[in-house]
């Protein structure tokens, strides 16, 4: 009955908090456009020689939240970001093979005892970032996340604790905003809009884990359900890794965006930051980028990097910043993410309906009876037709096989897991022999697991397909994949181990942060896009604390 009045509670909230800080919902047509395009072209700019106070390199989760919030405070902020500013309507569609213009496609090395696949798998080039074709499932971390070493021995504890990001989950979940029902699991809360219906996937997971006694919920999915502003409701449509035609799932091209634009903030986008410079005394003074072929360097009295787990190390490489103790680029992590499909006699249709309906983070902690440490989730997955087709090959059908398995589609359900893959100094970025198009070295990634990797991998699998024969299943097939980049520039106490500060702030350049991903200093078995937005929200209140003392600027560089 708690859950259930903590819910009706949060749902019938006013949204006037939420209009006040950031009116992105509210800044969107009403038609067909899903996209005032004339934020766009009246945008605020700045020349390269003006000194803005803030220059973000990235549009995704971290550097859309931030730029928004600095501009909403008065800061006068640009905003580098490498793709183009996509058009809602006509660059988005509902097909795999018609939207590999939206992924990063540019070279990178992979290499390690197991390579992790870069490109489509992990990052989108554009305005928005990622989360124009990430799932949508946005679930927080748990309090164990933030204190992995002293309660369990692995990883490392962050500089934090989960009551200084706890206010920052709640702004961005009503911002965005997150359905779901009441969640049990971590620090147990309720959601701004209730969950979705779901469809045949989601049914077959709660009827198995019901069925074995495994407690699943309804969502968190970051989609609009009832009315929020002028974004429209979810029409169901099942293709939204692609990006959301309705504007319905959250991405900060839509969340975010529109409020920075009409607050001030230039977006530069179809600009690739390529250095950041630095003066006598250490501390950042602009970016320099290329935009229609000519490099530019923006001045600015701030920066902060918003790129990914691969690019922002490489930007600081190349750059030659932060890495007095051989930090940057290090303890890279991947979360384990393999898939099971389960065959059923009646159709499921699981591409009727958003990709992630349901889950459990029953097996999210430690359990002192298993041969592993920490834990996973569960979700429900919807892979598309190219996806499904991989998914088939991967198990040796070939040929007519092959086709009658992709006529068959609709009788299959899957279930995917998010394991939580320790931190490894030697999984790394590095900087490549090879060069991209501007002649910069490219990223090498190198990644292995290592035994507890493999542990949690296995254990996953077993309860997934315990669930899909639970829910009645007569065929099991599963494949193993990655999913969710992070690390690479962790935060710290201690500049010997760590990039970054608790603020994001970098040890060596006081006026350099770092607000993506790549901070990360343990992963959880939960999807990052929600933390990492919180985390930039955490960063930018201080930012706008500081500005209000007075300072715009670090008062003193720290010399280490």
């Amino acid at each position: 009955m708690t859950g259930w009045w903590a819910t009706l509670r949060e749902i019938a909230r006013p949204q006037r908090d939420v209009k006040a800080r950031n009116a992105s919902a509210w800044l969107l047509p009403n038609d067909d456009a899903r996209f005032d395009r004339h934020l766009v072209d009246r945008m605020r700019t700045f020349d390269d020689s003006d000194e803005v106070d803030l220059v973000v390199i990235g549009c995704g989760a971290g550097g859309g939240v931030l730029t928004q919030r600095m501009a909403h405070a008065g800061w006068r902020v640009v905003c580098l970001e490498a793709g183009p500013f996509w058009d809602i309507e006509h660059d988005r569609v509902g097909d795999e093979a018609g939207s590999h213009h939206l992924y990063r496609n540019e070279p990178r090395v992979v290499d390690g005892d197991h390579p992790v696949p870069l490109g489509a798998n992990d990052s989108v080039r554009g305005v928005g970032g990622s989360m124009g074709h990430f799932a949508f499932y946005a679930p927080r971390l748990h309090p164990s996340d933030f204190r992995t070493r002293s309660t369990d021995g692995v990883g490392v504890d962050w500089p934090i604790d989960y009551p200084d990001l706890a206010p920052h989950y709640v702004r961005l979940e009503r911002e965005l905003p997150v359905a779901g029902q009441y969640w049990p699991w971590g620090d147990p809360h309720p959601y701004p809009h209730p969950g979705h219906p779901v469809g045949g996937t989601g049914q077959v997971l709660l009827d198995g884990c019901a069925a074995l006694g495994i407690e699943a919920r309804v969502g968190p999915v970051a989609i609009t359900d009832g009315r929020f502003g002028t974004r429209p409701h979810c029409v169901h449509r099942g293709s939204c890794p692609q990006g959301c035609k309705a504007d319905a799932k959250a991405s900060p091209l839509i969340t975010h965006v529109p409020d920075a634009l009409a607050h001030g903030a230039e977006i530069r986008a179809d600009s690739t930051a390529t250095r950041i410079e630095t003066d006598g005394n250490g501390l950042a003074t602009g970016v320099r980028y290329v935009r229609g072929g000519r490099e530019h360097l923006q001045r600015a009295r701030q920066v902060a990097v918003a790129g990914c787990s691969v690019e922002t190390p490489r930007l600081l490489l190349n750059s030659g910043l932060c890495n007095e103790h051989d930090q940057v680029g290090r303890y890279v992590m991947v979360q384990g993410a393999p898939q099971t499909a389960g065959r059923f006699a009646d159709e499921i249709r699981r591409d009727k309906g958003p990709p992630p309906e349901a889950g459990s983070e029953q097996f999210y902690e430690t359990d002192p009876a298993k041969p592993y440490r920490r834990g996973f989730s569960i979700q429900t997955v919807s892979p598309l037709p190219v996806t499904w087709a991989e998914h088939v090959t991967a198990q040796g059908h070939w040929g007519a096989d092959l086709r009658a398995y992709m006529r068959d589609h609709p009788h299959w359900a899957v279930a995917g897991a998010l394991c939580e893959f320790l931190p490894q100094a030697a999984n790394r970025v590095r900087l490549a022999d090879e060069t991209d198009r501007h002649g910069l070295p490219v990223a090498r990634f190198t990644h292995s697991r290592c035994a507890n990797d493999d542990l949690l991998v296995d254990a996953a699998r077993t309860v997934m397909e315990d669930v899909l024969r639970a829910a009645g299943a007569t065929e099991l097939m599963t494949v193993e994949r990655y999913a969710h980049l992070g690390g690479g520039c962790r935060m710290g106490t201690d500049p010997r181990h760590a990039v970054v500060d608790a603020d994001l702030r970098s040890f060596s350049v006081r006026n350099l942060l770092v607000t993506d991903g790549s901070v990360l200093p343990t992963q959880g078995s939960a999807n990052p896009a929600l933390t990492v937005m919180a985390l930039a929200d955490r960063a930018a209140t201080h930012l706008t604390e500081g500005a209000r003392a007075g300072r715009r600027a670090p008062e003193t560089p720290v010399r280490r």
